[in-house]
Formats: C-alpha cells, structure tokens, sequence
C-alpha cells in the first residue's frame, strides 16, 4: 500500500495550467483519486443484481449509456453486462472490498482499474462546444443529457464520457498516458471561451 502523502495524481503537474485557463464561461479540473472497479455480471440474474445492490445501495443502470448513483458513488453503464463504479477515495469504504464478498458465490467479476483511469471534470456554458470541436458524439441537450454516458473519441484520444448536470458538466475518463495530450488540447479548444 503505498503511503498518501507520497501519491501523485496522474496529472497533478498540469493542475496550474488547467486552473489558469478556468473561467466562468468553462473550466477544467482533475478528478484525482477516484476509487474505481470494473463489475461484470448477467444483469437477467436477479441475485447478482441484488448482491451488487446489497454493497453499494442502489441499482445498476441496465439503459445503455445510463448511470445511476447515490451517496457519492456512480454506476455507468460500458457494455450488456459491463459497468464502471466509482466513488472519491475517502467515500463509503474501498468498492472493491465492498463488492468482493457480495459477489462471492456467483458468477461475475471484479477489477480494481483505479490507476486505469484519470479523471477530468469539464464544466460551463461553453463546455459541450469545447467537446464538439473534437468529439463525433451527438452532445446536443435533447440527445445527450445528465446522467447518460458514452465510450467515443476526443481528439483521438479515447475516452468514457459522462454528463453530470445540465450546466452542463462532464467527467472524462481517460487512459493517463493519454492525459497530458488531451489537457493540452482541451486547454487549446478553451482559449476562445476564457
């Protein structure tokens, strides 16, 4: 286990540049250590349904591209039988120690992908245009609203991508090799908006 104080964010050296380039017309911020777990399961089981409902108390989202979240934790939906859970670190406990016995018995999976992952917030009035100058996704407020997710590309970088609000806000989740590049065009995409 390595000690707290010692951590870095994966891109805790970019915070300055992203927080000079903020404004009340968008801003971009990193998300740094979020507890997060992958879960897999057949959501036509009731009983792993329930488990996971049991460890982390509420449902998973079975829309496609829905999430669903309470107490700090958030369920996006990645596939049929595929979610993403996360929660800030000093939440309700570790997810995966959650969910590790809940699980236990039944035919489902569990991974700890929390250095997979960093995690952007992009929020503002002008923040869905900063994503359209990159993104082929359809962000208009009728099609893509809060609480729904979607797997695409920004800039080429992939990315899972989630509408928190109707600001509108988004997290980007994207691989760290990768972040430093997407900052850097985020950052590029938002200087008209500053």
């Amino acid at each position: 286990m390595t000690e707290k104080s010692l951590r870095r964010a994966p891109l805790e050296g970019l915070a300055e540049p992203m927080k000079s380039a903020s404004g009340p017309r968008v801003s971009l911020r990193e998300i740094a250590f979020l507890d997060q777990v992958e879960v897999r399961g057949d959501p036509a089981n009731p009983d792993f349904l329930q488990a996971v409902r049991g460890a982390i108390g509420f449902d998973l989202p079975l829309i496609p591209n829905g999430t669903t979240q309470a107490g700090g934790r958030v369920a996006l939906w990645l596939g049929p039988d595929n979610w993403l859970l996360t929660q800030p670190e000093d939440g309700a406990g570790n997810l995966a120690r959650a969910l590790g016995p809940a699980l236990a018995g039944l035919r489902a999976a569990l991974v700890d992908v929390g250095a997979a992952r960093a995690v952007l917030e992009l929020t503002g009035p002008k923040a869905r245009q900063v994503l359209l100058k990159g993104c082929g996704l359809d962000l208009h407020p009728r099609t893509f609203v809060a609480g729904q997710c979607a797997q695409s590309n920004l800039a080429r970088a992939q990315i899972l991508l989630m509408q928190t609000d109707a600001l509108p806000t988004y997290r980007l989740h994207v691989r760290p090799s990768f972040g430093p590049y997407l900052v850097a065009w985020l950052l590029d995409a938002m200087t008209e908006y500053a």
